[in-house]
């Protein structure tokens, strides 16, 4: 068999894939945070309709992979909002952490962001070009305070309250007894990160 030949009877015995939620009501609460990491790998832009207790994994360790399949694709989808703003991922994130966290030196701008010390200077170069961040002298002269501008609170904030705007409206679509179990999911969800 010729290899253009093998390569498409490999692509005709490829499984079916798996139902996905394309219903245009608000999938519940358990729906969308079952998606899994089934629907991580697939990159897929629906989500999965099995509930949450139907995947009969409620170990640590299947709870865990779970929640962080359904944080990434919550992100994921709420990035999207931010190309309205035409400044790229990495230097949003770090505006974010120089608006939210208060000025920074590079380097500890860099160690929040988990890059090296170069990958940030271009980083907040870029920033500074577009007005987002100040430097500042410090008294030693040795070190530089990074500071967001104006200009960059106001985008970040701008930002913040777009994809606030997206959550608030796929959160009112669900009925108010899934709004509340939401709500009591919060608490955990800050009771896991005070653990992390």
């Amino acid at each position: 068999m010729s290899p253009v030949k093998n390569k498409k009877a490999k692509r005709e015995n490829l499984p079916a894939p798996k139902a996905s939620f394309t219903s245009s009501a608000a999938p519940s609460v358990t729906a969308t945070i079952a998606s899994g990491a089934a629907g991580e790998r697939a990159n897929s832009s629906q989500v999965s309709a099995t509930p949450i207790g139907a995947l009969a994994d409620v170990t640590a360790t299947g709870v865990a992979d779970q929640l962080h399949s359904a944080a990434i694709h919550l992100l994921r989808r709420l990035r999207v909002r931010d190309r309205e703003t035409g400044v790229g991922p990495a230097q949003l994130s770090a505006l974010s952490v120089l608006v939210f966290g208060g000025p920074k030196s590079l380097g500890e701008l860099a160690d929040a962001e988990q890059v090296r010390s170069p990958t940030m200077s271009r980083i907040v170069a870029s920033l500074q070009r577009s007005g987002l961040v100040l430097r500042h002298a410090t008294e030693d002269g040795r070190r530089v305070r990074l500071e967001a501008s104006p200009k960059g609170v106001s985008l970040m904030w701008e930002a913040r309250k777009r994809r606030v705007e997206s959550l608030a409206k796929a959160v009112g679509a669900l009925p108010e007894d899934e709004r509340e179990q939401l709500r009591n999911a919060l608490a955990l969800l800050q009771q896991i990160m005070r653990n992390l």
